[in-house]
C-alpha cells in the first residue's frame, strides 16, 4: 500500500461538501421566504373575510420582509454560481431556488394588492357576493402550499398536478368576473365594490400563475424536464 501524505489536499470532496451546505442555506431562505408569503396570504384572507383593517396593514408592513429575503437569494443565488461553477442538476437547483424566490416575491406582491382592495371593501357595508371570493382564496391557497411543498420534497409528482388546477382557478375567476359584470348595470350603486372583488379575483388567479411557475422550475430542477409549454391534462 502507498503512503498517505498527510499534506495532500482532497479539492474535490471539499468543493462538493461546501457547494451542498451553500445550496442548502439557498434553499432554507427560500424556504423562510415561503413560510412568510403563505403567512402574507394567510392574513390578507383574514382582512377580507374578518372585515378587519388591521390584517390588512399588517398584509402591507410584512412585504418588505420578503422583498429583502428576495434580494439576498438573488445576491446568494449568484455568489454561488460564480464560486463553484455548479452544472447539471446542480445549476438547476440554484436558478430554481433564485426563480422561486422571484416567484414567491410576486405572490406576496399579490397579497398586498388584496389587502388594499379589501380595506376599501371594509369601508363600506358588506357586500353578499364578497363571499363567493371564498372557493378562489380556497384554490390559490391549496395550489401555492402545494407547490412549496412540492418544491421543499423534490416532488414532481405533485408539481405536475399544478398546471391542470391552474386551469379550474382560471375558470372560476372568469366565472365570477362575468357574474358581476352582468350585476352591475342592475345594481349600479356596488359598481365600485365589485370592481374591488374582480381585482381581488384576479389577484388570486395570478397567485395560481405563481405557484403553476415554482411547480414548473421544480420540474425543471429535479428532472430536466421543461413543461412550461404542454398542455394541461
Amino acid at each position: 500500500m502507498l503512503p498517505v501524505n498527510p499534506m495532500t489536499p482532497e479539492p474535490s470532496r471539499h468543493i462538493f461538501t461546501d457547494f451542498d451546505s451553500t445550496l442548502e442555506e439557498l434553499r432554507k431562505n427560500v424556504l423562510m421566504m415561503a413560510s412568510l408569503t403563505v403567512r402574507n396570504m394567510d392574513n390578507a384572507r383574514k382582512g377580507l373575510f374578518e372585515r378587519d383593517e388591521d390584517w390588512c396593514n399588517t398584509v402591507i408592513a410584512d412585504d418588505e420582509e420578503i422583498d429583502t429575503l428576495e434580494i439576498q437569494v438573488d445576491r446568494d443565488g449568484i455568489e454561488t454560481m460564480l464560486r463553484f461553477h455548479p452544472v447539471a442538476s446542480d445549476l438547476r437547483q440554484v436558478i430554481a431556488a433564485m426563480k422561486m424566490s422571484v416567484n414567491l416575491e410576486r405572490v406576496a406582491d399579490q397579497t398586498v394588492g388584496i389587502a388594499r382592495r379589501a380595506r376599501k371593501l371594509n369601508a363600506n357595508a358588506l357586500l353578499p357576493e364578497t363571499a363567493e371570493i371564498e372557493p378562489l382564496f380556497r384554490h390559490a391557497e391549496s395550489m401555492l402550499l402545494d407547490a412549496i411543498k412540492a418544491y421543499a420534497d423534490q416532488n414532481t409528482d405533485l408539481a405536475r398536478t399544478l398546471k391542470p388546477r391552474d386551469r379550474e382557478l382560471d375558470a372560476l375567476n372568469r366565472n365570477f368576473a362575468n357574474k358581476l359584470t352582468e350585476l352591475m348595470p342592475k345594481r349600479p350603486e356596488h359598481i365600485q365594490g365589485y370592481l374591488e372583488m374582480i381585482f381581488i379575483a384576479r389577484f388570486l388567479e395570478r397567485i395560481g400563475d405563481q405557484a403553476t411557475n415554482i411547480a414548473e422550475d421544480t420540474v425543471f430542477a429535479v428532472a430536466a424536464e421543461d413543461i412550461r409549454h404542454l398542455q394541461a391534462g
